[in-house]
């Protein structure tokens, strides 16, 4: 940690050169609605309103905060996307974030349009992962009762065989083509359901490199702890391991369950347990870089300053292939792009999927930049910086 890692944060016109003037207007629009929580919450229940009444609003969604962060309705819309940051070295996840499909057809519609996601990777260079929700694909009662070691009907058991089947129809075309799949985390309850089919995943096709990846969530108490024991397994059935490593999305609701049910809180206590546990993390899959394939998935400055410092350390080239840098779309483009620029693997999560269907990605994309403590005030920093940049060169 002593040494300075040589790469700048700053550089608004490396992050920012992908976006035209017009673009960079609507984002900081966008960012100052959101720097003003009161604002953000009025704004996100007029739109939450017309949804519901099912007024004309689509349009309006879809020229400001759809644009900005998603890549499109469809596939060929989110190619138009890539096609433009693959320029600047920047590649992308295709993220199919349609929720709340809570049938068994909802469930199968999700593992084929995951499945046309990898055979759509297999043809290009540009989309080097492939991602899918396990809430996609089943009921999150189920995974819970799962968890809780409950009996399952014949017809739960039935359901549940379903679930693991989709999961290792993905994971199996992954490997087929050589796309490796990331497998997001959920909330605590049923997660430990989740990470046991992973491993076997892991187990099955990690055998030559790491195809399936775990998702570890280090705002969460047990996240480092999981990863290593999850890493230990691994290392005994002699696979290799992928893990990607985020804070987490769910604090609010975690905290607010373990309260009503009166269970330990499992959420870090504060920010910097968390910092200190995400950091710690990257610094173990460094540390046994042999096995393990990581993927950053964070918008914290110094933790991506601090992955290139111990790469450095580890006498690792920038784009090794066993290390990623990953930010959604629309997000710390400062990170994304000089990272991008200086030889380094990046990819941004690029969610798609009708306006209407992606609408709780979206809210969740706005709460966070509200809650998140500087994260809207930085993003419009760094807007205004660049806006300001262009206007005085011309």
């Amino acid at each position: 940690m002593e040494s300075t890692p040589k790469i700048s944060f700053e550089d608004t016109q490396t992050a920012f050169a992908y976006k035209t003037d017009a673009e960079l207007r609507r984002a900081h629009f966008i960012f100052s609605l959101v720097n003003h929580p009161w604002i953000s919450a009025l704004a996100i229940g007029m739109v939450k309103a017309g949804l519901f009444l099912r007024l004309p609003v689509n349009g309006i969604i879809r020229k400001t905060v759809f644009n900005h962060f998603c890549g499109g309705e469809t596939i060929t819309q989110a190619d138009e996307v890539m096609q433009v940051i693959a320029r600047f070295n920047v590649r992308a996840i295709l993220d199919y974030s349609v929720e709340g499909e809570h049938t068994e057809e909802g469930f199968e519609q999700t593992t084929q349009e995951t499945l046309r996601t990898i055979e759509n990777a297999k043809a290009t260079t540009k989309i080097p992962f492939c991602v899918f929700k396990v809430t996609g694909l089943a009921s999150a009662a189920l995974l819970e009762k799962v968890q809780l070691q409950q009996p399952l009907t014949a017809e739960e058991q039935a359901a549940f065989a379903r679930v693991k089947n989709r999961m290792d129809r993905i994971c199996a075309k992954g490997y087929e083509y050589g796309i490796p799949i990331l497998i997001d985390a959920e909330d605590s309850w049923y997660q430990d359901t989740i990470d046991r089919i992973v491993l076997d995943l892991m187990n099955k096709y990690n055998k030559e490199k790491a195809i399936v990846y775990n998702t570890y969530q280090l705002y969460r108490t047990a996240g480092l702890s999981n990863l290593r024991n999850h890493f230990h397994e691994a290392v005994m059935y002699n696979v290799y391991f992928g893990a990607k490593l985020v804070r987490g999305a769910y604090m609010e609701k975690e905290r607010e369950r373990a309260a009503k049910m009166g269970y330990a809180d499992p959420i870090q206590p504060n920010k910097q347990a968390t910092d200190d546990a995400f950091n710690e993390a990257l610094a173990f899959c460094i540390d046994n870089k042999q096995r393990i394939s990581v993927m950053c998935g964070s918008h914290n400055d110094y933790s991506n300053y601090y992955l290139t410092v111990l790469m450095e350390k580890h006498s690792m080239p920038n784009n090794d292939p066993r290390v990623w840098f990953a930010q959604l779309y629309g997000m710390s483009d400062h990170i994304s792009f000089n990272l991008a620029k200086a030889g380094y693997n990046v990819v941004k999560y690029l969610p798609y999927g009708p306006v209407r269907s992606v609408m709780p990605y979206l809210f969740r994309r706005a709460e966070e930049n509200t809650s998140v403590a500087g994260q809207s005030s930085r993003e419009l920093m760094l807007i205004k910086k660049e806006l300001s940049r262009r206007k005085s060169s011309r």
